[in-house]
Formats: C-alpha cells, structure tokens, sequence
C-alpha cells in the first residue's frame, strides 16, 4: 500500500518521535556501567587528600614511570599506532605524591630533568667564577633521596569483558553494548642506603566503555525506504584510569610501608585506625560512607626502632652537610 503524499512527513515525524522515546531515557544497565565523570573525586583520591601527616617526610626520587606494555590503542576495523596508555605517567605520579595529604607526606625531589637542573647549576657556578672571582659555589648543595619510587604500567588488558543488549519491534529498535579493559600499574620503594626493596604493590583499574543505538527501518513504500539511526557513545578516558591506579598504588604503598614500621603517621591512634580500616577493605581504599571503629588508645612509640626501620627512616633523611 502506498501512502498518499501528505502523509509521508506526518510518519516520518511519529518515527523520529518513538526512536526519540526508545532512545533518550537512560536505562538502569546504562547507569550501573556509566564511567564516573572526570571532575568526580575518587576514592583513592580522597583517601590520600585526608590521610594522616607522618611524624617525617619522606624523601623520594622518581627518575621514570614508564608504560611496560607497549600497547596500542584497541580498535576493531583498523590498526592503531597510538598507544594505548599514556606515557606520561611518571608525571601523574609526582603530582600525586605531591597531593597526598596536602604534600605532607613526601619531599618529591627533581629526577627527571636531573641534566638540565645540572646544567643550569654549573652554569651559575660558572658565572660567579668568572665575573664574581668567586672560588666556592654560591648554591648550597643537592638534596638527595632516601627512597626510589620505581615501576610502571606493567599491564592493559582491552576486551575483557563485553556485552549489551537489544530490542527491536515493528523496524524500531535500539540498543545498549559496554566493554571494559583494565589497567595495571606497580610501585615499589627502594632503599638508596642499601638497593633493598622495601615495599611493592600493584593495583588494577578498569575502563569502561558505553555505547547506546537507535533505529528505525521502515518500507515507506514499494519503492522508497525510511532509515534513521541515532546513537551515543561514552568513553572514559584512559588517562584518568591511569591516575586512578596510581593513587591506589600510593595508597597501598603508604599503608602497607606503615605496617611493615618503614614509617609512621605523627598520631600513632590513627595510623592504628587506618591500617584496620585497610585490612577490613581487603587491602584497598575503605568506604568513606562507612562509619569508622573507636579508635584504640595510643601505644607509646618504641624506644628504639628495629634495624630495617631505623635505616629506612635515616635513609630518607639524609642530606648532604650544610
């Protein structure tokens, strides 16, 4: 049956109208998959912003936080010479540990433009000595670290789990499909003072990926057909999965290196407090919503530290005379 000429738009509006109605309200598996917002806060994030202040800063070098992966980015049709994962992740490092409880917790030391803070320094050496007649240098000396922060991105894994879902009735029809990959990253603190390993931890977050269609197909008439097709896609940026996974890492490495008696919070009751909360996680980040434990009464700091323990927090203390 042909449709009289007038009445071509009048369906073609009523079409736009149902995909409209199929395709606009977001589902709830739309919403239980949806990648958090960039702008979000996240719950490593916040847990190092509130962690809290050691009884001594730390002082640690990060010469490199390279991607060990050397993958690119996934793509099903075509082949992908970008990486997948960024590869400035030593710098998202340093600006993390630099963040974390209000940059109480670190003393982050410049390695990775460590030649042109060299050269910069021997070049004011060298015009004091030659204008100035000045023999010794006017630059107080180097601080140096106790602690190596080495790792990487060791890990990412796309496809690891896909899926969606469909309907379709009458041409009208629309459609949900996710995929998630996960990035792994690992840390570990090394003693200057001896090349030990102190500490090592990994952690995994995962990227979500949404993806939302709708059409409609219809036989207008014997001869002309009707296609329309709308969709939407959600991606969250690997960037910040990248940043996220090394919060944990930080947050992971902190607690832990506190367990081990590497180092210590100034208040000894909540260092308590914490390390509970992290072991009742399963060795994560606790859920801020939940209401914390009374707090243990505080146990008087040991009289003299273990031998590990004294020589980590010396390490991480030392500095060149003056």
């Amino acid at each position: 049956m042909t449709l009289p000429e007038p009445g071509r738009p009048a369906l073609a509006l009523c079409l736009l109208a149902a995909l409209s109605a199929c395709s606009t309200p977001q589902t709830a598996f739309e919403a239980a998959i949806e990648p958090p917002s960039a702008e979000t806060m996240t719950r490593a994030g916040s847990a190092l912003n509130s962690l809290p202040p050691p009884r001594r800063k730390v002082d640690v070098a990060v010469y490199a936080f390279p991607d060990q992966t050397g993958a690119q980015k996934p793509n099903d049709f075509v082949a992908e010479f970008s990486k997948a994962v960024t590869q400035g992740a030593d710098a998202i490092l340093i600006d993390v540990l630099k963040s974390t409880s209000a940059s109480r917790w670190f003393t982050v030391l410049e390695r990775g433009g460590l030649s042109n803070l060299v050269t910069e320094r021997n070049l004011i050496e060298a015009m004091h000595r030659s204008y100035n007649g000045q023999a010794t240098s006017p630059l107080p000396p180097m601080r140096f670290a106790g602690v190596l922060l080495e790792g990487g991105i060791v890990g990412f894994d796309s496809n690891v789990e896909t899926g969606g879902r469909g309907a379709a009735l009458l041409g009208i029809g629309a459609s949900t499909q996710f995929r998630r990959d996960k990035v792994t990253v690992s840390l570990r603190a090394v003693s200057v003072n001896t090349g030990e390993v102190l500490a090592s931890v990994m952690a995994t977050k995962t990227v979500y990926s949404v993806l939302g269609q709708g059409s409609v197909f219809r036989y207008v008439a014997t001869d002309e057909i009707l296609e329309l097709e709308a969709g939407v896609s959600r991606n969250e940026p690997v960037g910040l999965a990248v940043r996220q996974a090394i919060e944990l890492a930080v947050y992971r490495l902190i607690v832990e290196g506190a367990e081990a008696g590497l180092w210590s919070f100034a208040d000894q009751a909540r260092q308590a407090e914490v390390i509970r909360r992290y072991r009742d996680a399963g060795r994560g980040v606790p859920d801020p919503a939940a209401a914390p434990h009374a707090a243990p009464p505080a146990t008087p700091a040991p009289a003299a530290p273990g031998p590990q323990a004294g020589a980590v927090r010396a390490t991480a203390e030392q500095r060149h005379a003056g």
